[in-house]
């Protein structure tokens, strides 16, 4: 694995007795350094997973906490110990310190990583574990809190001259103060929760009405998120790129950047693709941004990982966004790029150790790409979450240069309590060209069923002619799907092979090779057919295919009997409410009997900890409500119908 080996021997390393170089493969292998014993994972799914590897290679006992829906989760069976921290609920379990500060107590912990999201950023848990001698895998108090306020956040990077985001600098009460400071700042503006983070708790507005009701949800998403529903503003950069930087410090005063990502693929502010290194960036303006970004972690004494985010204008402007100061999602296309393990990093940092490489030893070796499978429905703006049971489940591992960071198998549940990421898919190669053909060939080999989930979305993006050249921003997918998604559009050529393919399966048990006709025109289709398999290599026309079948073939007197069958009438949209996904009721803004106005805002459903206004789609009079606040609903559920 490239996260495991550098690919030349750094000069930090020449007089290290614990590193070995290889001259043959220009490879140096380190000991682990001795570190703890124990650490206790306070975080579930992909990320828990893979800290326990991390754990594992350096020979340290894991201790995974869990929801009781969680009891047979892969993290709970990777780890050497594992405690039952509460019920479902986010609040009841992963947000739980009183829980989790038993289970450490139980087993011994010496060490607790917090990966991202849920505690990794409460400076309250890191003080709690502070006063019992547990050691936090992250920066001390003073940065978490420091660089966790984005409020204080921005002042602080000012005096350590950072270039920052016009704004307001202070904390916002009410919606008429938004409203208030909005108008002094100019739309577009940004509301955002000072504590936040990962795209929760962040609205645009861009009129005083969009402002009040943006400051409605964002408090009330973090609240409900990050326990603090604190919200800033600032002037909103139309158009721009979101690249970051990570940074990596100990408590010697020592502070590298290793180098940048490129994550202006979003929707809804959330990350879905991302890149190192950026195609936009040039060597003098990473180093600039670089050097902010350490300018930055030693202005608040930072030492671990973390991640300095900038928005970057298309003449190469760039502006503070935040700094996490946790493990970021998207940290495996770092690694590969470094070759360095930066969960390894953060315990030896959080143990006392100092680094082991200087700015000179961080190269930039190849290309890595991430794409974020999602348990989503990107049909429904760019992905409204799905729920349900894997039936099948294949990672694409039989590539080589694949790397898929999850914390799932066939067999598990996609719950409406969690971020519904299914994994991070990861591929790398010498250039991006070669990266980008990889992460093609994966996503197509890439099995996924029993939920509804993003690869078709993902894979427009990586093959999309924008995408390709590097002509991206935030807004590339409302730019480029003004409609929405609505799935790949067969050309006439691709169809064929398609109708081609179903055929030749269809009559396989027969024949190992068929020509068949389409449409007036003959398509060879042959490959080694095997039916049992969920992925199917062929080559149409002499050229290779990698296809996943679910295929219904009817003979021709069947067809023409289809053809008689009834159309199913579609379904008057405009006076009835369904939910567009599983989730709860937050709340319920009319009765029978209510006139509401086309656009007004009829109930609010929360998702995976995001908040959705279902709005009506005319003026009308409301005759039934179907729902109350704290129940939940499933996709399609009847909510409100309208007169």
């Amino acid at each position: 694995e490239r996260m495991l080996t550098f690919s030349y021997l750094p000069s930090s390393l020449k007089k290290s007795r614990r590193c070995v170089g290889d001259k043959n493969t220009k490879s140096v292998f380190c000991l682990p350094p001795q570190t703890f014993d124990k650490i206790l994972i306070a975080n579930r799914g992909e990320i828990a997973c893979r800290v326990i590897k991390t754990c594992q290679k350096m020979g340290i006992k894991s201790v995974a906490v869990h929801s009781d829906v969680d009891a047979s989760a892969v993290h709970v069976k990777m780890a050497d110990e594992a405690v039952c921290v509460g019920p479902a609920p986010t609040s009841k379990s992963y947000l739980n310190m009183d829980a989790i500060m038993d289970a450490i107590r139980s087993t011994g912990a010496q060490a607790v990583h917090p990966g991202y999201g849920f505690l990794s950023e409460n400076k309250e848990f890191a003080k709690r574990l502070a006063a019992e001698g547990v050691t936090f895998i992250g920066p001390d108090t003073h940065a978490i809190m420091a660089m966790g306020d984005k409020i204080e956040s921005k002042l602080i990077a000012k005096a350590a001259k950072v270039n920052t985001i016009p704004g307001f600098d202070g904390v916002v009460e009410t919606a008429d103060d938004a409203v208030k400071i909005a108008q002094q700042i100019g739309y577009p503006v940004m509301i955002k929760a000072s504590a936040g983070g990962g795209g929760k708790g962040m609205r645009i507005a861009w009129n005083d009405e969009e402002t009040r009701e943006g400051f409605r949800f964002s408090s009330q998403e973090a609240a409900s998120s990050f326990g603090d529903d604190r919200l800033l503003i600032e002037k909103y950069i139309d158009n721009p790129r979101h690249i970051e930087i990570q940074v990596l410090a100990d408590k010697h005063g020592n502070a590298l950047w290793l180098n940048e990502r490129e994550c202006s693929i979003q929707r809804r502010n959330q990350k879905v693709v991302e890149e190192a290194p950026s195609t936009f960036l040039d060597s003098v303006t990473r180093r600039a941004m670089g050097e902010q970004a350490v300018q930055l972690a030693k202005a608040v004494q930072y030492s671990s990982a973390g991640t300095v985010e900038f928005l970057v204008d298309s003449k190469k402007n760039f502006y503070f966004l935040e700094m996490n100061t946790r493990l970021q999602v998207e940290h495996p296309i770092t690694e590969c790029i470094t070759g360095l393990d930066l969960v390894e990093q953060m315990i030896r940092v959080a143990k006392g150790y100092k680094l082991l490489h200087k700015q000179e030893d961080i190269p930039i070796n190849g290309w890595a790409i991430e794409s974020r499978v999602y348990a989503e429905d990107p049909y429904k703006s760019f992905g409204l979450p799905s729920i349900g049971r894997l039936s099948q489940y294949q990672e694409p591992l039989n590539l080589s240069n694949v790397r898929v960071d999850s914390g799932i198998q066939e067999g598990s549940d996609i719950s409406i309590y969690y971020d519904p990421m299914i994994s991070k898919l990861v591929t790398y190669g010498a250039t991006r060209a070669e990266a980008l053909s990889k992460m093609e060939d994966a996503l197509d080999n890439y099995v996924i069923r029993g939920v509804t989930h993003n690869i078709p979305l993902l894979r427009e993006i990586i093959t999309h002619p924008r995408f390709i050249s590097g002509d991206i921003s935030t807004n590339f997918l409302p730019e480029v799907y003004p409609d929405g998604f609505k799935g790949h559009q067969l050309e006439v050529g691709n169809r064929r092979e398609l109708l081609a393919s179903a055929a030749a399966l269809y009559i396989t048990a027969q024949l190992r090779s068929q020509k068949v006709e389409v449409d007036g025109g003959k398509v060879e289709v042959s490959g080694q057919w095997n039916l049992a398999s969920t992925l199917l290599p062929l080559t149409i026309n002499g050229t290779d295919r990698m296809l996943q079948f679910k295929v219904r073939v009817l003979s021709k007197l069947a067809a023409e009997l289809n053809s008689y069958m009834p159309e199913k009438v579609a379904e008057d949209t405009s006076s009835i409410l369904r939910s567009p996904m599983p989730g709860s009721v937050v709340a319920v803004s009319v009765k029978p009997g209510d006139t509401v106005a086309e656009g007004q805002e009829i109930c609010v459903i929360e998702a995976m900890k995001m908040q959705n206004s279902l709005t009506a789609a005319k003026q009308a009079k409301v005759k039934k409500v179907h729902c109350k606040p704290g129940e939940t609903v499933g996709e399609g559920d009847l909510l409100v119908e309208l007169e």
